[in-house]
């Protein structure tokens, strides 16, 4: 599979309930330049996000295909640990996504709204196949609308558990969660009809 390289930089991650803000140097890597496609996950045929796929589906698949590709698993999944070492499939941590989300950009997202997203304002109320809007600077397309993206990030421990992190915005969302900032949060066996995923790769 063809990866775009995400350079290195810096991103400033915030969260509106705590109104906590927080700075993350993000090393280069690769990722994906669309969400996993139903035909890539399940082998039916067309362009459509795979989805109603859990947190826990998602590593799982990631550790299955780089066994298949020979390569190293980038995850445990007895203790849900992620080896930043392996040169196998992995989700993006929310630093990564957020940074390649952005690609240098530095308001709530990286285009006109209606140019680069599905959401609830164009999309029909339902999902459309990856690729059909207008990527960022650094050719990544969907990275706002069609479906929410989980990331490896636990989303605070303290207050949620092992909730994780979800990024991007959805086909049913209103315009406003469509932002390069704006962080949900599942459970790692939740499975929804607006929730996929993006393949990271360590350089």
């Amino acid at each position: 599979m063809e990866m775009i390289i995400v350079p290195a930089g810096e991103v400033t991650l915030s969260d509106r309930r705590t109104q906590r803000k927080w700075t993350v140097d993000v090393a280069s890597f690769r990722l994906a330049p669309v969400p996993v496609t139903q035909e890539s996950y399940t082998g039916e045929a067309g362009k459509l996000p795979a989805t109603g796929v859990s947190w826990l589906d998602a590593v799982r698949f990631c550790n299955n295909l780089s066994e298949r590709e020979g390569l190293t698993p980038a995850y445990d999944l007895d203790s849900l640990s992620w080896d930043p070492s392996a040169d196998g499939y992995r989700l993006p941590s929310e630093a990564e996504w957020e940074h390649a989300c952005r690609a240098g950009t530095t308001g709530a997202r990286y285009g006109p709204l209606d140019e680069i997203a599905w959401y609830r304002g164009n999309s029909a109320e339902s999902m459309h196949d990856v690729g059909g809007k207008a990527p960022n600077a650094w050719g990544l397309y969907d990275m706002l609308g069609n479906v929410w993206e989980w990331c490896w990030d636990i989303y605070d421990a303290e207050v949620y558990g092992e909730y994780r992190v979800l990024r991007g915005g959805g086909w049913f969302d209103e315009q406003w969660s469509c932002r390069a900032s704006v962080r949900r949060r599942s459970h790692p066996t939740f499975r929804v009809d607006d929730v996929g995923f993006r393949l990271a790769r360590t350089r």
